[in-house]
């Protein structure tokens, strides 16, 4: 970019030399984490129900629905977002 008589450098940030690996690692261990975390908000919704269902608890199984509805929206998120802020934030570049 110039403008006035300078000239803006282009800047991309770098991660440090053999810090990729651990990078990935942990991007690893974050990606499983959440699809266990979704695992799991659907076996305790469907419990919920279920339960609601046997014990006479009407507001148990309304909350078992929602919160299946909610983990399902929530996974469309995780699914959307990244690439969504890939397309707004580009390469990263200033």
């Amino acid at each position: 970019m110039t403008g006035w008589g300078w000239t803006l450098l282009e800047t991309c940030p770098v991660a440090p030399a053999g810090a990729q690996a651990y990078v990935d690692q942990i991007t690893g261990y974050v990606q499983w984490g959440v699809k266990v975390m979704f695992v799991v908000a659907l076996v305790v919704s469907i419990g919920a129900i279920v339960a609601g269902r046997l014990f006479s608890m009407p507001q148990s199984s309304k909350l078992g629905v929602v919160s299946i509805v909610v983990v399902f929206l929530c996974a469309i998120a995780y699914l959307v977002l990244p690439g969504m802020l890939q397309s707004i934030l580009g390469s990263g570049c200033i």
